[in-house]
Protein backbone atom coordinates (compact mmCIF):
# COMPACT_ATOMS: atom_id res chain seq x y z
CA UNK A 1 0.00 0.00 0.00
CA UNK A 2 1.67 3.03 -0.98
CA UNK A 3 1.46 6.08 1.31
CA UNK A 4 -0.08 8.33 -1.19
CA UNK A 5 -3.10 6.36 -1.80
CA UNK A 6 -6.16 8.46 -1.35
CA UNK A 7 -9.70 6.33 -1.19
CA UNK A 8 -12.87 8.20 -1.85
CA UNK A 9 -16.03 7.25 -0.41
CA UNK A 10 -19.40 7.75 -2.50
CA UNK A 11 -23.19 7.69 -1.58
CA UNK A 12 -25.36 8.51 -4.11
CA UNK A 13 -29.26 7.94 -4.42
CA UNK A 14 -30.21 5.34 -7.05
CA UNK A 15 -32.20 7.61 -8.82
CA UNK A 16 -29.08 8.52 -10.92
CA UNK A 17 -30.33 6.22 -13.01
CA UNK A 18 -33.46 5.68 -14.81
CA UNK A 19 -34.49 2.46 -13.65
CA UNK A 20 -33.92 3.20 -9.92
CA UNK A 21 -31.55 0.10 -10.10
CA UNK A 22 -28.97 0.01 -7.71
CA UNK A 23 -26.59 -2.17 -9.84
CA UNK A 24 -27.30 0.25 -12.74
CA UNK A 25 -26.19 2.94 -10.53
CA UNK A 26 -23.12 1.46 -9.53
CA UNK A 27 -22.60 1.20 -13.11
CA UNK A 28 -22.98 4.85 -14.06
CA UNK A 29 -20.42 5.79 -11.09
CA UNK A 30 -17.98 3.47 -12.61
CA UNK A 31 -18.56 4.99 -15.91
CA UNK A 32 -17.88 8.25 -14.67
CA UNK A 33 -14.91 7.82 -12.55
CA UNK A 34 -13.63 6.14 -15.62
CA UNK A 35 -10.55 4.03 -15.91
CA UNK A 36 -8.36 6.68 -16.39
CA UNK A 37 -8.77 8.64 -13.44
CA UNK A 38 -9.34 5.53 -10.96
CA UNK A 39 -11.83 2.17 -10.15
CA UNK A 40 -14.51 2.25 -8.65
CA UNK A 41 -15.63 -1.03 -6.04
CA UNK A 42 -19.16 -1.56 -4.67
CA UNK A 43 -18.87 -0.46 -1.08
CA UNK A 44 -21.82 -2.28 1.27
CA UNK A 45 -23.46 -0.49 4.15
CA UNK A 46 -25.59 -2.38 6.44
CA UNK A 47 -29.16 -0.24 7.23
CA UNK A 48 -29.03 1.02 10.80
CA UNK A 49 -31.62 1.81 13.14
CA UNK A 50 -32.42 5.42 12.59
CA UNK A 51 -33.86 7.77 15.00
CA UNK A 52 -35.20 11.41 14.78
CA UNK A 53 -33.81 14.07 12.34
CA UNK A 54 -32.14 16.37 15.65
CA UNK A 55 -30.72 12.89 16.90
CA UNK A 56 -29.54 11.93 13.04
CA UNK A 57 -28.24 15.73 13.09
CA UNK A 58 -26.14 15.38 16.22
CA UNK A 59 -24.13 11.75 15.75
CA UNK A 60 -23.54 13.44 12.53
CA UNK A 61 -21.13 16.14 14.35
CA UNK A 62 -20.43 13.51 16.95
CA UNK A 63 -19.19 11.46 13.88
CA UNK A 64 -16.94 14.12 12.30
CA UNK A 65 -15.04 14.45 15.35
CA UNK A 66 -14.46 10.47 16.39
CA UNK A 67 -13.45 10.10 12.40
CA UNK A 68 -11.04 13.01 13.06
CA UNK A 69 -9.68 11.45 15.88
CA UNK A 70 -9.41 7.78 14.47
CA UNK A 71 -7.64 9.56 11.81
CA UNK A 72 -4.83 11.40 14.06
CA UNK A 73 -4.40 8.11 16.29
CA UNK A 74 -3.65 6.35 13.07
CA UNK A 75 -1.41 8.94 12.47
CA UNK A 76 0.48 8.60 16.18
CA UNK A 77 0.97 4.86 15.85
CA UNK A 78 2.48 4.74 12.65
CA UNK A 79 5.02 7.49 13.99
CA UNK A 80 5.24 5.28 17.34
CA UNK A 81 6.27 2.37 15.29
CA UNK A 82 8.05 4.25 13.01
CA UNK A 83 10.42 5.72 16.45
CA UNK A 84 10.76 2.09 17.59
CA UNK A 85 12.09 1.00 14.04
CA UNK A 86 14.37 4.40 13.76
CA UNK A 87 13.08 5.72 11.59
CA UNK A 88 12.92 2.65 8.63
CA UNK A 89 10.35 3.40 6.27
CA UNK A 90 10.01 0.28 4.31
CA UNK A 91 9.69 -1.45 7.98
CA UNK A 92 7.38 0.74 8.97
CA UNK A 93 5.41 0.19 5.79
CA UNK A 94 5.50 -3.67 5.93
CA UNK A 95 4.03 -3.60 9.37
CA UNK A 96 0.97 -1.25 8.77
CA UNK A 97 -1.35 -4.03 7.90
CA UNK A 98 -5.16 -4.98 8.69
CA UNK A 99 -5.89 -7.99 9.83
CA UNK A 100 -2.29 -9.26 8.72
CA UNK A 101 -3.18 -8.31 5.02
CA UNK A 102 -2.63 -4.83 3.18
CA UNK A 103 -4.78 -1.97 3.80
CA UNK A 104 -6.24 -1.73 0.63
CA UNK A 105 -7.18 -5.37 0.10
CA UNK A 106 -9.35 -4.71 3.59
CA UNK A 107 -11.12 -2.12 1.97
CA UNK A 108 -11.47 -3.61 -1.05
CA UNK A 109 -13.11 -6.64 0.78
CA UNK A 110 -14.62 -4.52 3.72
CA UNK A 111 -17.67 -6.22 5.05
CA UNK A 112 -19.74 -4.95 8.76
CA UNK A 113 -18.04 -6.44 11.49
CA UNK A 114 -21.49 -7.79 12.90
CA UNK A 115 -19.84 -9.53 15.64
CA UNK A 116 -18.16 -6.18 17.42
CA UNK A 117 -20.80 -3.61 16.12
CA UNK A 118 -24.25 -5.32 15.99
CA UNK A 119 -26.03 -3.21 12.83
CA UNK A 120 -29.13 -3.60 14.96
CA UNK A 121 -27.92 -1.10 17.95
CA UNK A 122 -28.75 2.07 17.96
CA UNK A 123 -26.62 4.66 16.48
CA UNK A 124 -25.56 6.25 20.05
CA UNK A 125 -24.66 2.99 21.13
CA UNK A 126 -21.93 2.03 18.27
CA UNK A 127 -20.59 5.35 17.97
CA UNK A 128 -20.32 5.60 21.96
CA UNK A 129 -18.73 1.56 21.73
CA UNK A 130 -16.71 2.90 18.85
CA UNK A 131 -15.56 6.20 20.85
CA UNK A 132 -13.97 3.57 23.87
CA UNK A 133 -12.69 1.35 21.32
CA UNK A 134 -10.78 4.67 19.81
CA UNK A 135 -9.64 6.10 23.01
CA UNK A 136 -8.21 2.90 24.96
CA UNK A 137 -5.89 1.93 21.61
CA UNK A 138 -4.91 5.41 21.77
CA UNK A 139 -4.26 5.25 25.50
CA UNK A 140 -2.50 1.44 25.54
CA UNK A 141 0.18 2.39 22.76
CA UNK A 142 0.97 5.42 24.16
CA UNK A 143 1.56 3.98 27.71
CA UNK A 144 3.72 1.24 26.03
CA UNK A 145 5.59 3.43 23.99
CA UNK A 146 6.36 5.78 27.04
CA UNK A 147 7.44 2.87 28.64
CA UNK A 148 9.60 1.97 26.35
CA UNK A 149 11.06 5.19 25.62
CA UNK A 150 12.11 5.65 29.61
CA UNK A 151 13.77 2.21 29.98
CA UNK A 152 15.30 3.15 26.92
CA UNK A 153 16.27 6.31 27.90
CA UNK A 154 17.59 4.56 31.21
CA UNK A 155 19.92 2.16 28.99
CA UNK A 156 21.44 5.32 27.31
CA UNK A 157 22.23 7.01 30.44
CA UNK A 158 23.71 4.11 31.92
CA UNK A 159 25.69 3.02 28.99
CA UNK A 160 26.82 6.66 28.29
CA UNK A 161 27.99 6.25 32.32
CA UNK A 162 30.43 3.58 30.84
CA UNK A 163 31.48 5.17 28.07
CA UNK A 164 31.79 8.78 28.18
CA UNK A 165 34.54 11.36 28.89
CA UNK A 166 35.27 11.74 33.00
CA UNK A 167 33.08 14.30 33.08
CA UNK A 168 30.28 12.27 32.86
CA UNK A 169 31.12 8.47 33.01
CA UNK A 170 30.74 6.25 35.71
CA UNK A 171 34.23 6.55 38.17
CA UNK A 172 33.64 3.40 40.22
CA UNK A 173 35.85 1.68 37.56
CA UNK A 174 38.58 4.57 37.56
CA UNK A 175 38.91 5.67 41.12
CA UNK A 176 41.17 3.86 43.03
CA UNK A 177 39.52 3.87 46.67
CA UNK A 178 42.81 4.64 48.65
CA UNK A 179 42.95 8.13 46.94
CA UNK A 180 39.35 9.48 49.01
CA UNK A 181 39.68 10.17 52.11
CA UNK A 182 36.88 8.16 54.05
CA UNK A 183 35.23 7.99 57.48
CA UNK A 184 36.92 11.07 58.38
CA UNK A 185 35.32 13.60 60.98
CA UNK A 186 36.72 16.38 59.30
CA UNK A 187 38.21 15.99 56.15
CA UNK A 188 36.69 15.38 52.28
CA UNK A 189 37.65 14.00 49.44
CA UNK A 190 36.45 15.70 46.07
CA UNK A 191 36.94 14.43 42.61
CA UNK A 192 37.21 17.42 40.16
CA UNK A 193 37.03 16.95 36.36
CA UNK A 194 39.36 19.89 35.06
CA UNK A 195 38.90 20.10 31.23
CA UNK A 196 42.22 20.06 29.89
CA UNK A 197 42.47 23.31 28.20
CA UNK A 198 41.96 24.84 31.81
CA UNK A 199 44.34 22.35 33.57
CA UNK A 200 47.12 25.40 34.28
CA UNK A 201 44.88 27.50 35.89
CA UNK A 202 43.21 24.71 37.69
CA UNK A 203 46.79 23.86 39.07
CA UNK A 204 47.66 27.26 40.08
CA UNK A 205 44.14 28.31 41.81
CA UNK A 206 42.85 25.34 43.37
CA UNK A 207 44.29 25.91 46.52
CA UNK A 208 42.87 29.50 46.91
CA UNK A 209 39.36 29.79 45.35
CA UNK A 210 37.61 28.82 49.02
CA UNK A 211 39.05 28.55 52.64
CA UNK A 212 40.67 25.29 54.04
CA UNK A 213 41.75 22.99 50.85
CA UNK A 214 44.68 21.03 51.91
CA UNK A 215 47.54 22.28 50.31
CA UNK A 216 49.02 20.52 47.14
CA UNK A 217 46.05 17.71 47.89
CA UNK A 218 45.79 17.77 44.23
CA UNK A 219 46.23 14.10 43.24
CA UNK A 220 45.97 13.06 39.85
CA UNK A 221 43.36 9.82 39.55
CA UNK A 222 42.90 9.76 35.40
CA UNK A 223 42.44 11.88 32.20
CA UNK A 224 40.93 11.17 28.75
CA UNK A 225 40.75 13.18 25.66
CA UNK A 226 39.13 16.06 27.00
CA UNK A 227 38.91 15.75 31.00
CA UNK A 228 41.69 15.26 33.34
CA UNK A 229 40.46 14.11 37.30
CA UNK A 230 41.87 15.22 40.09
CA UNK A 231 41.10 14.15 44.24
CA UNK A 232 41.22 17.21 45.96
CA UNK A 233 40.93 17.09 50.03
CA UNK A 234 38.85 19.96 51.97
CA UNK A 235 37.81 20.61 55.43
CA UNK A 236 34.01 19.62 55.48
CA UNK A 237 32.89 22.68 57.07
CA UNK A 238 33.99 24.63 53.63
CA UNK A 239 33.02 21.71 51.07
CA UNK A 240 29.98 23.38 49.95
CA UNK A 241 31.85 26.96 49.29
CA UNK A 242 34.46 24.54 47.14
CA UNK A 243 32.21 22.92 45.06
CA UNK A 244 30.36 26.26 44.24
CA UNK A 245 33.87 27.61 43.51
CA UNK A 246 34.64 25.01 41.54
CA UNK A 247 31.37 25.09 39.00
CA UNK A 248 32.16 28.78 38.86
CA UNK A 249 35.94 27.80 37.14
CA UNK A 250 34.22 25.59 34.68
CA UNK A 251 35.45 22.71 36.66
CA UNK A 252 32.87 19.15 37.02
CA UNK A 253 32.66 18.12 40.83
CA UNK A 254 31.87 14.46 40.56
CA UNK A 255 29.64 12.40 42.92
CA UNK A 256 31.58 9.42 44.03
CA UNK A 257 30.75 6.70 47.10
CA UNK A 258 32.95 3.68 46.83
CA UNK A 259 30.73 0.72 47.24
CA UNK A 260 32.53 -3.22 47.17
CA UNK A 261 31.57 -4.89 43.83
CA UNK A 262 30.03 -1.48 42.41
CA UNK A 263 31.72 -2.34 39.10
CA UNK A 264 30.22 -5.98 38.77
CA UNK A 265 26.85 -4.21 40.17
CA UNK A 266 27.27 -1.62 37.30
CA UNK A 267 27.34 -4.15 34.41
CA UNK A 268 24.56 -6.42 35.80
CA UNK A 269 22.43 -3.07 35.88
CA UNK A 270 23.13 -2.48 32.33
CA UNK A 271 22.62 -5.95 31.34
CA UNK A 272 19.22 -5.67 33.18
CA UNK A 273 18.07 -2.80 31.97
CA UNK A 274 19.34 -4.04 27.84
CA UNK A 275 17.35 -7.03 28.18
CA UNK A 276 14.28 -4.86 29.23
CA UNK A 277 14.51 -2.68 26.13
CA UNK A 278 14.64 -5.74 24.49
CA UNK A 279 11.65 -7.11 25.65
CA UNK A 280 9.90 -3.82 25.50
CA UNK A 281 10.86 -3.26 21.95
CA UNK A 282 9.31 -6.40 20.80
CA UNK A 283 5.99 -5.65 23.03
CA UNK A 284 5.96 -2.51 21.37
CA UNK A 285 6.33 -3.61 17.88
CA UNK A 286 3.08 -6.11 18.91
CA UNK A 287 1.40 -3.39 20.44
CA UNK A 288 1.87 -0.54 17.46
CA UNK A 289 1.15 -3.46 15.15
CA UNK A 290 -2.30 -4.23 16.47
CA UNK A 291 -2.90 -0.84 17.15
CA UNK A 292 -2.88 0.37 14.43
CA UNK A 293 -4.51 -2.52 12.44
CA UNK A 294 -7.58 -1.83 15.22
CA UNK A 295 -7.42 1.86 14.61
CA UNK A 296 -7.70 1.50 10.73
CA UNK A 297 -10.52 -1.08 11.27
CA UNK A 298 -12.23 1.58 13.60
CA UNK A 299 -11.84 4.39 11.13
CA UNK A 300 -13.78 2.33 8.42
CA UNK A 301 -16.74 1.81 10.65
CA UNK A 302 -16.77 5.47 11.71
CA UNK A 303 -16.35 6.34 7.90
CA UNK A 304 -19.41 4.09 7.15
CA UNK A 305 -21.93 5.07 9.95
CA UNK A 306 -21.12 9.17 8.55
CA UNK A 307 -21.64 7.67 4.81
CA UNK A 308 -25.04 6.54 6.46
CA UNK A 309 -26.15 9.22 8.16
CA UNK A 310 -25.29 12.06 5.62
CA UNK A 311 -27.15 9.99 3.24
CA UNK A 312 -30.40 9.78 5.13
CA UNK A 313 -30.10 13.27 5.56
CA UNK A 314 -29.17 14.05 1.93
CA UNK A 315 -31.64 11.62 0.62
CA UNK A 316 -34.38 10.88 3.28
CA UNK A 317 -36.77 7.82 3.14
CA UNK A 318 -37.12 5.32 2.43
CA UNK A 319 -33.72 4.29 1.72
CA UNK A 320 -32.63 3.84 -1.85
CA UNK A 321 -28.62 4.27 -2.59
CA UNK A 322 -25.47 2.83 -3.57
CA UNK A 323 -21.97 3.43 -1.92
CA UNK A 324 -18.83 3.08 -4.13
CA UNK A 325 -15.05 3.25 -2.91
CA UNK A 326 -12.72 4.72 -4.98
CA UNK A 327 -8.90 4.55 -5.40
CA UNK A 328 -7.72 7.74 -7.29
CA UNK A 329 -5.20 8.79 -9.51
CA UNK A 330 -6.27 11.81 -9.93
CA UNK A 331 -8.93 12.79 -7.27
CA UNK A 332 -9.74 16.50 -8.82
CA UNK A 333 -10.27 15.03 -11.94
CA UNK A 334 -12.62 12.74 -10.35
CA UNK A 335 -14.74 14.76 -8.25
CA UNK A 336 -14.98 17.18 -11.70
CA UNK A 337 -16.32 14.04 -13.27
CA UNK A 338 -18.78 14.01 -10.46
CA UNK A 339 -20.01 17.35 -10.00
CA UNK A 340 -19.90 17.51 -13.70
CA UNK A 341 -22.83 14.12 -13.73
CA UNK A 342 -24.41 14.40 -10.65
CA UNK A 343 -24.41 18.45 -9.31
CA UNK A 344 -28.22 18.74 -10.10
CA UNK A 345 -28.48 16.28 -6.64
CA UNK A 346 -27.44 19.53 -4.82
CA UNK A 347 -30.62 21.21 -6.17
CA UNK A 348 -30.37 25.12 -6.96
CA UNK A 349 -27.02 25.23 -5.24
CA UNK A 350 -25.67 24.35 -8.74
CA UNK A 351 -25.45 25.14 -11.60
CA UNK A 352 -23.97 26.18 -15.11
CA UNK A 353 -22.03 28.54 -16.35
CA UNK A 354 -22.77 29.48 -20.66
CA UNK A 355 -20.25 26.96 -21.18
CA UNK A 356 -21.83 24.59 -19.31
CA UNK A 357 -19.38 24.04 -16.62
CA UNK A 358 -20.61 23.51 -12.89
CA UNK A 359 -20.66 26.55 -10.56
CA UNK A 360 -21.64 26.65 -6.80
CA UNK A 361 -23.70 29.34 -5.75
CA UNK A 362 -22.68 31.01 -2.76
CA UNK A 363 -20.10 28.46 -1.48
CA UNK A 364 -19.38 30.01 2.17
CA UNK A 365 -22.79 29.09 2.54
CA UNK A 366 -22.78 25.77 1.24
CA UNK A 367 -19.79 24.39 3.17
CA UNK A 368 -22.61 23.38 6.02
CA UNK A 369 -25.89 23.28 4.02
CA UNK A 370 -26.48 20.38 4.93
CA UNK A 371 -25.93 20.66 9.31
CA UNK A 372 -23.40 17.65 8.71
CA UNK A 373 -20.59 18.75 7.28
CA UNK A 374 -17.60 19.81 9.28
CA UNK A 375 -16.86 23.45 9.56
CA UNK A 376 -14.61 24.41 6.08
CA UNK A 377 -15.58 21.30 4.83
CA UNK A 378 -16.33 21.59 0.61
CA UNK A 379 -19.77 21.15 0.19
CA UNK A 380 -20.87 18.49 -2.87
CA UNK A 381 -24.19 17.50 -3.95
CA UNK A 382 -23.39 14.19 -2.75
CA UNK A 383 -22.30 12.30 0.06
CA UNK A 384 -17.97 12.23 -0.90
CA UNK A 385 -15.17 11.87 1.34
CA UNK A 386 -12.14 11.47 0.75
CA UNK A 387 -9.04 9.61 3.33
CA UNK A 388 -5.31 8.90 2.93
CA UNK A 389 -3.92 6.50 5.57
CA UNK A 390 -0.49 8.01 6.83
Amino acid sequence: MSKQTKYILLSLPSSITPSHHRDDALEAIKSTVTSDNGIALPFQIPEFKIGTLDALVQQADELAKLEATCQAVVGKVGEALKGVVDGDEEKVERMKTVNDKPADQYLRSFSWNKVKYRADRPLAALISLLQKEVAGIDNDVRAKYAQYNQVKSTLTTLQRKQTGNLSTKSLTSVVDPRLVVQDSDYLETHLIAVPSRILKDFLKTYETISPMVVPRSATLVASDDEFTLYAVTTFKKHSPEFIHKCREQRWVPRDFKYVAGGQEEERKEVDRVGADVQRLWGEMLRQGRTGWSEAVMAWIHVLVLRVFVETVLRYGLPLDFVCALTTDKQAKRIKQNLDSSYSYLGGNAFTRDKKGRVRKDDPAELQNVSGTAESGAEYTAYVYYEFVFE
